[in-house]
């Protein structure tokens, strides 16, 4: 399985919320991606096909978060009783049991050793095709490239996009 997350742009909302500092931001905003949006995650076969996405949080919430609170508990179980490992990016660093992340670079201007360097460059090799996952739901459904509606919409508008891409692709069951 891999694991990936994306942002979906839409309108501003100009919900507020306050932030670990004390200060008031803009809920739905992100600033990894620079828009307004909603955080989506998803689950795509080893072939990068999106079987699962999870329901949409505000843009500002970190993909790690989000993904704690819609699979991670999925995710474990199936790598405790199904040895089913998961693939993800550096932004799931610590998520848990049975999500293999890459390796971060040793402080003090230390390099990599070579199996970690390559096991960094296997990992991302192969969490690349999640990224395909996002972008065989958003290169054929076009309501996807940007959402007028509310952002709490986003999430039933990817799902409702991942129905018929099944279908298409012949994996329904």
């Amino acid at each position: 399985m891999i694991l990936d997350g994306k942002i979906f742009p839409a309108d501003h909302c100009g919900e507020k919320t306050t932030s670990v500092q004390g200060t008031q931001n803009d809920l739905w905003y992100s600033a990894k991606a620079h828009e307004h949006g909603g955080n989506i995650q998803a689950l795509c076969a080893p072939d990068g096909f999106p079987l699962w996405v999870a329901d949409v949080e505000p843009g500002s919430v970190h993909d790690v978060t989000v993904a704690r609170e819609h699979v991670l508990g999925a995710l474990y179980w199936a790598a405790s009783h199904l040895d089913l490992p998961t693939l993800a990016d550096g932004g799931y660093t610590g998520a848990g049991i049975g999500v293999h992340t890459p390796i971060t670079q040793p402080a003090g201007g230390q390099t990599l050793d070579a199996d970690n360097h390559t096991y960094n460059a296997l990992l991302r090799g192969l969490c690349c095709l999640g990224e395909r996952g996002f972008a065989v739901l958003t290169g054929r459904w076009r309501t996807q490239h940007h959402i007028t509606a509310s952002p709490t919409r986003i999430g039933d508008i990817v799902k409702a996009a991942l129905v018929p891409t099944h279908f298409e692709h012949r994996r329904s069951n």
